[in-house]
């Protein structure tokens, strides 16, 4: 499972022109879900997620996390993390999760999260989207549930 973590002020994603997902202070992570992943991921990612430091203290140091902050988290699903770029000039995607798995992975890990007593907001799977946001530093982690 891949999540790229970005710091932010605000972020939202739209469906069809409407604001389906919506946070301020916090953390958009775009999530991809790979083929071999299972629940041990998604709660690896999770526990690590919620308790990061990496919003400034009062001395400007990345030394609080999501929940020091109060902070939310915009989940927003994105198979192309899985995709392999070295071969040829199309990405493939034979790593990426069948829809099903993924989207069932992607809400297993929104729910982890939520339990957490961090507020979640989603886009929607499979859904073409369009994901605004204002990157607060800009602070951007890319993490692997496969390189613990």
């Amino acid at each position: 499972m891949i999540a790229v973590l970005q710091r932010v002020s605000h972020a939202q994603v739209e469906v069809d022109q409407k604001i389906v997902g919506k946070i301020n202070k916090g953390l958009l992570i775009l999530l991809g879900v790979c083929k071999d992943d299972d629940e041990s991921d998604a709660k690896f990612l999770a526990d690590k997620i919620s308790v990061l430091r990496i919003f400034k203290d009062e001395n400007k140091n990345m030394n609080l996390s999501l929940q020091d902050v109060d902070g939310s988290v915009l989940v927003v699903s994105q198979f192309t993390l899985c995709g392999d770029w070295r071969k040829g000039r199309r990405p493939g995607f034979q790593k990426a999760a069948m829809p099903e798995e993924a989207n069932r992975l992607y809400g297993y890990f929104s729910k982890l999260i939520k339990g957490k007593n961090i507020p979640v907001e989603t886009g929607v799977f499979g859904a073409m989207m369009n994901v605004t946001l204002t990157n607060d530093g800009p602070v951007t982690f890319v993490m692997d549930s496969k390189e613990k």
